[in-house]
């Protein structure tokens, strides 16, 4: 039976959707539900908050990992915290110098799900034996790794509740600390319209750690939002590389498939209203 599926953006607005549910479960985290819409076919859901889609997932993932993967001119070796449904690792390992990518994610349940449910999604990654999955604390993992990554995504759900301490100074300086020199952070924080605050205040968290921090934004149909994204690094800025050049990287290292990026987009998504510079700046 169908229904409307909503998700606040804040207290005064947000979005919904037409979808019939498929599966819901109680995990020991979160409230986790499927739902097949006709905008965009199968929906991910944790606790009432759209997480991705099948017809949407590649605004979100390929804008999350591209730019700072292709911006660094040869990772190996990348850290995906959270990301259970695998999109964020399906792309980095698009990349032919990735050797491995690292995914800790909290919830069994979000991997076992998506598996089944979201093949369109994660395309058969969980299968590749270069993706080495670990079910626990991100931040657990980060205080007790030696190991160094050349790119460290944060795929997280938003900063709300007990998750703002995962967008804190001391969780930013825990991934520099797990990042190898010319390493890069990336990570996504909120929409500068309808989270304002919350975009500043990650920006404000970053630039503690990071001397660079480099925003960027994006519309996430299945977010019904303009939304924002950050590159954070001692030393890579993802704007110094020319469209052609990334244009050049991704026929080098062979990474097909992309619907949304390229490097006309790369060079553009840099690009700020002059109200999201006041925000950020």
């Amino acid at each position: 039976m169908s229904e409307k599926i909503f998700e606040r953006l804040n207290d005064a607005s947000g979005v919904y959707f037409e979808g019939t549910l498929i599966e819901r479960r109680r995990t020991p985290f979160q409230l986790l539900e499927v739902y097949d819409t006709p905008e965009l076919g199968r929906i991910f859901r944790l606790d009432g908050f759209n997480m991705t889609s099948e017809r949407d997932e590649f605004f979100y993932h390929e804008n999350l990992v591209h730019p700072a993967a292709t911006a660094h001119p040869a990772p190996t070796r990348a850290l995906v915290i959270g990301g259970g449904d695998g999109g964020s690792s399906e792309e980095l390992l698009k990349h032919s110098t990735m050797e491995q990518v690292h995914m800790c994610e909290l919830d069994p349940d979000v991997i076992e799900v998506s598996r089944v449910q979201f093949a369109r999604v994660h395309g058969g990654v969980f299968d590749d034996p270069r993706l080495k999955v670990t079910v626990g604390d991100g931040l657990a993992y980060l205080r007790g790794t030696a190991t160094r990554y050349d790119i460290v995504s944060m795929d997280l759900t938003d900063p709300v509740g007990p998750s703002m301490e995962l967008y804190s100074p001391a969780t930013f300086a825990l991934a520099k600390r797990a990042m190898a020199p010319g390493a890069a952070l990336t990570l996504h924080i909120g929409s500068p319209f309808s989270h304002p605050e919350r975009v500043r205040a990650t920006m404000a968290n970053l630039r503690q750690v990071f001397p660079i921090v480099t925003p960027y934004f994006v519309y996430i149909p299945i977010y019904g939002s303009i939304w924002g994204f950050a590159i954070a690094s001692d030393t890579l800025d993802p704007r110094a590389v020319a469209p052609a050049a990334i244009d050049a990287r991704l026929a080098e290292r062979g990474v097909g498939g992309l619907q949304y990026y390229n490097g006309e987009v790369h060079h553009a998504a840099f690009a700020l209203p002059n109200y999201v510079r006041k925000l950020v700046s």
